[in-house]
């Protein structure tokens, strides 16, 4: 199972964090397989960071083998959706950036891809108009909508597919609207599409 994550993929977040790139492809990046944190179990904040972040995602499931996929036929390789949350070290990550260095320790940590419960696309808005959002104790820090995306799922997916092999039950996670920000022990964060709650734990 992979975990393949797009960076930058809306504009007023990269506004948020001062990206000006203007991008013609998505960015890519990828977590461990024991990035993933799945059935509501809590986050534990590690050792290595002082500034960690939430970033509030829509995250599909690939259903079938695919390879060079067009991106026509992208809709057939996946079928369920939900909520996650891609986990950053912020500190670290600026650090490993100002050094011109890979930065995945900051993105592809364990326990660094939250995933919310799977339901099925045909019971939630078209791919292309799902609204979801954050809730951290009760107040709501960070919302968006898939239609404000720089590149669609399809096209990710036929991006991604030129390079790796999708295989079942890899997920993706779609990228990050702005309000992004930190958590601190004792938070409680669920996660939204529409008024459907898919995603519920707390920080340790």
């Amino acid at each position: 199972m992979k975990i393949i994550a797009v960076g930058m993929n809306y504009s007023a977040h990269n506004q948020e964090m001062h990206h000006t790139l203007q991008l013609a492809e998505p960015t890519i990046f990828m977590k461990s397989d024991s990035s993933l944190l799945k059935d509501g179990k809590p986050f534990f904040i590690p050792d290595f960071s002082s500034d960690i972040h939430y970033e509030t995602e829509i995250v599909i499931r690939i259903n079938r083998l695919g390879k060079n996929i067009a991106e026509r036929f992208a809709h057939r390789y996946y079928d369920e959706v939900t909520v996650g949350i891609d986990f950053t070290a912020r500190d670290l990550q600026t650090k490993l950036r100002n050094q011109g260095l890979p930065w995945e320790l900051s993105k592809a940590f364990d326990n660094s891809a939250v995933v919310g419960t799977f339901v099925p696309l045909s019971e939630i808005s078209p791919i292309q108009e799902i609204p979801f959002h954050l809730m951290i104790n009760g107040e709501k820090v960070q919302e968006g909508n898939t239609s404000h995306m720089l590149f669609s799922v399809d096209q990710i997916i036929a991006y991604v597919s030129r390079f790796f092999t999708l295989k079942i039950g890899d997920l993706i996670y779609t990228g990050t609207p702005a309000g992004v920000g930190p958590v601190k022990i004792g938070d409680h964060l669920q996660g939204y599409i529409g008024n459907r709650k898919l995603l519920d734990f707390h920080v340790r």
